[in-house]
């Protein structure tokens, strides 16, 4: 414990002795701005929970038809990640969370303006791609701006945003359906809630907006781009003079100074060719898919139809959704507070674990589920406690460990020189992945049942526990220039 204190004292004292130049208020101001797109990325993916049942009616789909109007978004997330993360090394973080924020605002009122599936895929695509683009670049922006004794709990500090999103969403969407009678009543101005649950977005986005504008560029693209001399200003105003001149060398020795990233840094270097796929790749790749594989986004996308299956009515099943958004807040209060203290690989451990035993209790509950004549399940008082419980501390496992902590790993683990294609490639895998768990869940909710859907995901948790113990390596307390994938 000694050893630990006299590390974080010594991570600590830069910091402390250059307060004259830039508070550390500054840094953390400049990355809360960031963490905008992680409020928005969590209210556009959040808000699809509560407007399932308007869809539906609105654009007579079927159960294939509704799937795919809620998980078409995630076609946009996946491309939006990939070229993000590639279009970064040529533009800029900052670039891409300015046209993220625009794409919010078109995304935000044309869904709530379409009048047919075709065109609501359209403008959910739209908010895909600057979901896509927020989810990678928040994390990666920050992670270049925060000192590295802070940058976990800076970091952490997205996923609070991104489940702050969440969690107004649902109270949005339980508000205005509360306010209407239903989600499918009109409401104000004639236009039925659901319309409106979707334009709740727009102000958010214009203020993601407006504050990207007055934040700088991340330092470390400023280096890789060779723009030395604004690099040189943003370091000064961030950690002073005296520190900027030796994070500035420090940096350009972790590039190839003569040339831009590209793609193929993410292969080995074999002699005079290339080789393989790097192993820290393929540790994000992974790190990305397990953290959707385990079917946290079946609670988010689907939490209201979930619940209402098991005989809860529409009210209360969005309520129970508000509490899980609380739940969530709460264990990444938490986790802020230990990130930096105990390490990545511990929590993302501890998260396996847990969510592998509550997944477990949760099919467990609905392997008990009677059918009625309509097709509708029930499960006994006992059971419908016992699914409601484990679902929430699930939740709260979830989102003390691997939510925060995969973003914050990924923007974190690869070297500057293959940043922006690493996280382009995981990015990529990790919206693929939640588009096949959001697309295939109502299909095993017609087919094998609500059991079998967390018994598959519970697999995955035990998966995940092997992943961590063998491959995650820790980041904990190193600056960005001493990890070399």
């Amino acid at each position: 414990m000694q050893a630990y204190e006299k590390s974080i004292e010594g991570n600590l004292e830069p910091l402390q002795e250059r307060q004259d130049a830039a508070p550390l208020p500054l840094i953390t101001l400049i990355c809360c701005v960031a963490t905008i797109g992680g409020f928005l990325f969590g209210f556009d993916s959040g808000v699809i929970n509560g407007t399932v049942t308007g869809l539906q009616q609105a654009f007579h789909s079927d159960t294939a038809g509704t799937g795919f109007n809620v998980a078409s978004m995630l076609l946009g997330c996946a491309a939006g990640a990939f070229f993000a993360g590639r279009l970064a090394d040529l533009w800029g973080r900052k670039t891409l969370l300015l046209i993220a924020a625009v794409l919010f605002v078109v995304s935000a009122w044309g869904s709530g303006i379409a009048t047919g599936s075709v065109e609501f895929v359209f403008y959910r695509i739209l908010g895909g791609l600057a979901v896509g683009a927020a989810s990678v670049m928040s994390p990666a922006y920050i992670s270049e701006i925060a000192p590295a004794a802070l940058r976990g709990r800076l970091t952490t500090i997205n996923q609070i945003a991104i489940i702050f999103g969440l969690f107004a969403a649902f109270v949005s969407n339980y508000w205005l359906a509360q306010a209407a009678g239903s989600a499918v009543n009109d409401w104000w101005l004639g236009y039925t809630a659901w319309r409106w649950m979707f334009w709740i977005e727009i102000a958010p986005a214009m203020l993601f907006f407006c504050t990207l504008l007055l934040i700088p560029e991340s330092p470390r693209y400023l280096v890789l781009s060779r723009q030395t001399e604004k690099a040189r200003a943003v370091l000064s105003k961030l950690y002073g003079k005296a520190a900027a001149a030796g994070k500035l060398e420090s940096i350009r020795q972790s590039t190839v100074s003569n040339r831009r990233p590209r793609l193929s840094d993410l292969l080995e270097s074999n002699g005079g060719g290339v080789g393989k796929v790097r192993k820290i790749v393929w540790v994000g790749i992974g790190l990305a898919t397990f953290q959707q594989l385990v079917g946290i986004n079946v609670v988010f996308y689907y939490g209201a139809v979930l619940w209402q299956a098991v005989g809860f009515s529409e009210a209360d099943a969005l309520l129970i959704n508000i509490i899980s958004g609380g739940v969530s807040i709460a264990a990444c209060l938490i986790t802020m507070t230990l990130i930096d203290r105990i390490g990545r690989k511990p929590l993302l451990l501890a998260g396996s674990i847990g969510m592998a035993v509550t997944l477990g209790l949760v099919a467990f509950a609905f392997a008990g589920a009677t059918v009625d004549a309509n097709g509708k399940l029930h499960l006994s008082q006992s059971m419908g406690l016992l699914a409601l419980i484990a679902a929430n501390v699930y939740v709260f496992f979830f989102n003390g460990s691997w939510g925060p902590a995969m973003w914050t790993l990924l923007g974190e683990m690869f070297p500057n020189q293959i940043r922006g294609s690493g996280l382009a490639v995981s990015g990529l895998s990790q919206w693929v992945a939640n588009f096949g768990i959001t697309m295939t869940f109502p299909i095993m909710l017609t087919g094998i049942g609500l059991a079998g859907a967390y018994g598959i995901y519970t697999l995955f948790a035990l998966l995940s526990i092997v992943f961590v113990v063998y491959l995650v390596q820790e980041t904990k307390g190193l600056e960005l220039e001493e990890i070399r994938g």
